[in-house]
């Protein structure tokens, strides 16, 4: 299932998941640091949402209340509260 999220408060802009059986099977992200998103995006294919969860939940960025990071978790949050 393809999922879309607008992160806030990060320079990230647009987040597109293909989830299938509780799993990211892919996470193409608009924006933000590119390398360090497209190696974030390598290491949650085919993991669990809640491992994603729980890994990314609650991280900062610098004196920001969130990160990228974060954000994939909330998204994800999204997710599963909208199914």
């Amino acid at each position: 299932m393809k999922y879309e999220y607008r992160p806030k408060g990060v320079c990230s802009t647009n987040f597109t998941f293909e989830i299938e059986d509780d799993r990211i099977k892919s996470l193409q992200v608009t924006g933000g640091c590119n390398g360090n998103l497209k190696g974030i995006s390598s290491i949650i294919k085919g993991m669990p949402l809640d491992q994603v969860i729980s890994a990314f939940d609650g991280i900062n960025c610098g004196s920001k209340n969130t990160s990228c990071p974060d954000q994939i978790a909330r998204a994800l949050k999204a997710y599963k509260e909208e199914r």
